[in-house]
């Protein structure tokens, strides 16, 4: 992403010159041959679409940006929200020298000579540095620790943008001295005001060139995920269909409607990836999802939830053991079966493989879904751990233990044990849990399924 951003160097006399830096940034930048994304990036705040939470009038963000007391910002959000068009925007409205790194391309090496550079900046009495770090969730822990002290002491003033949940990524102390901004999806309405925008504009965008419907731009926005830049690059995807003569165009043509903009879409992209990162936090986002969805009886939910973790890539197997794990922890004695099911899936799953396997995951995601619901077990071996933690390794019952020799008879050991099947109704009326813990209930069965018997015959 180095590429993307109009480095400044301190060879220049006009370095600090905010006009000419806002040209350089966000002003005639990138040419007709660039990505229409690219070439549509707001260039500033006014420009800037969704996000109100955050942007929107009065919103501190807003504010900091507009006096140039930007301070120290991780920019959380998934792909195609602004968080580089913003970290572009903060560049040209403010008097900052700005610096960029992709997390990707550089090492401790490169953040030292942006530091470098920053403390020159600095020793010259003109203006302070924000360095902007893209993805920096992938620097490790020793270029997260190479960055610190300079963020602490004011030499630079950071910029980060990442797709994944910093609590995760980034280090206490680096976090502690950010404040975190998280941008959202854009909304169907945002994604469509941009893609308006861009048929308009005749400069950077394709105004004059493509004429698409409402209704057309509306089924651009609803496919495009929340991600504006994979938006525009469908609608330059039109364009270029349209221009290889494959349907009208120039200032007389018709709009573009749904069929039509389906048809150029089928014929230039294969069907895009859903969002979903198996080792970032949309993964826990939507397997939560899945497991409170089949937890609360919703087998709608769960089937949605199962497809958008197979489109996405997910691990079959992985997505099998959360079901083998929910029907213990959630379902357990309401209905034993819901095991044996997830087992049996477990395998059928690892015996067949995908894309078949999805039939059993969904026999499995339906069957637990609606079946009866109790934590009882799960609960009760909580407590039970919790009690063993707290009053340690209490001696057994005498009467429990084995005695298998002669002193261990003589010490009392299996005196007065009760053999239950020597009972006409196989009950014995004997103590169990070490002196301490008697009359304790640690499985207390919920009324429902079959653990509703399963109470009243503890009860009797």
């Amino acid at each position: 992403m180095i590429e993307a951003y109009h480095q400044m160097t301190m060879d220049s006399n006009d370095l600090f010159d905010f006009g000419e830096k806002e040209s350089q940034i966000s002003g005639h930048g990138p040419g007709p041959s660039a990505p229409l994304a690219h070439r549509m990036r707001p260039r500033n705040l006014d420009e800037f679409v969704g996000q109100e939470r955050v942007l929107g009038p009065g919103k501190p963000l807003r504010q900091w940006i507009s006096a140039d007391r930007v301070p120290s910002l991780v920019l959380w959000g998934p792909p195609g929200t602004g968080k580089t068009t913003l970290a572009r925007i903060i560049a040209g409205q403010t008097r900052s020298h700005f610096e960029s790194l992709s997390a990707v391309l550089s090492g401790v090496k490169d953040i030292k000579e942006a530091v470098g550079r920053a403390k020159e900046a600095r020793r010259m009495g003109r203006h302070r540095t924000i360095l902007f770090v893209d993805e920096i969730h992938r620097f490790n822990k020793s270029q997260q620790d190479a960055l610190l002290p300079h963020v602490e002491d004011g030499t630079i003033t950071l910029v980060g943008a990442t797709t994944e949940n910093p609590s995760f990524e980034l280090n206490s102390a680096l976090l502690s001295r950010a404040r975190v901004v998280r941008l959202e999806r854009l909304s169907e309405e945002a994604i469509a005001r941009i893609l308006e925008r861009a048929l308009r504009d005749p400069e950077r965008g394709l105004g004059g060139f493509l004429a698409l419907s409402d209704e057309a731009v509306a089924w651009l926005a609803a496919g495009a995920e929340g991600d504006a830049r994979r938006a525009l690059t469908a609608l330059e995807n039109v364009s270029l269909y349209t221009a290889s003569g494959a349907a009208p165009s120039g200032e007389d043509m018709a709009p573009l409607g749904v069929d039509e903009v389906r048809k150029a879409l089928e014929s230039a992209l294969e069907r895009q990836p859903i969002p979903y990162d198996k080792a970032g936090e949309e993964h826990y986002n939507v397997i939560s999802a899945f497991i409170k969805s089949i937890r609360d009886s919703d087998p709608h939910a769960g089937l949605y939830y199962l497809a958008r973790m197979l489109e996405g890539g997910e691990d079959p197997l992985f997505i099998a053991r959360r079901l083998v794990i929910l029907a213990s922890e959630d379902i357990g004695n309401a209905d034993p079966r819901a095991l044996q099911v997830a087992i049996a899936v477990k395998e059928a799953v690892d015996f067949i493989g995908m894309p078949e396997a999805r039939i059993s995951l969904a026999q499995a995601v339906t069957y637990l879904a609606v079946a009866p619901k109790s934590n009882a077990s799960y609960v009760g071996i909580g407590e039970a751990i919790a009690e063993v933690r707290r009053s340690g390794a209490l001696p057994v019952p005498l009467h429990l233990r084995n005695a298998v020799t002669g002193l261990m008879r003589r010490e009392g050991y299996g005196q007065g044990y009760r053999y239950v099947h020597s009972d006409p109704g196989a009950r014995a009326a004997q103590t169990h849990l070490p002196e301490p813990l008697l009359g304790r209930r640690f499985y207390e069965p919920k009324d429902s399924g079959l653990e509703r018997q399963i109470r009243e015959r503890l009860e009797k």
